[in-house]
């Protein structure tokens, strides 16, 4: 398997894209490319779910990408994305 996990956005995170300015959109594309580098490397959503360690948070500056790393299929699944500016 390749070392690159491509990103997929849940029907949400798709629509909160869509609504944002395209120099932000290009800076969740930004960070979804680092991500799928190395997904373990970001945060954990809530560190305290034990069954939860593949779901991932992604900041930078105002902008939050949670995604869940699918390790069957070999992708990154975008639950939501915040853009806090």
């Amino acid at each position: 398997m390749s070392d690159v996990w491509p990103a997929r956005l849940a029907p949400q995170a798709s629509a909160a894209l869509a609504e944002l300015d395209p120099t932000v959109q290009e800076m969740v594309r930004d960070v979804l490319d680092i991500a799928s580098r190395s997904p373990w490397s970001w945060p954990q959503w809530d560190r305290t779910d034990p069954d939860g360690a593949d779901v991932r948070r992604a900041s930078i500056g105002a902008l939050t990408v949670v995604y869940w790393v699918n390790r069957p299929l070999g992708h990154l699944r975008v639950l939501t994305i915040v853009w806090a500016g």
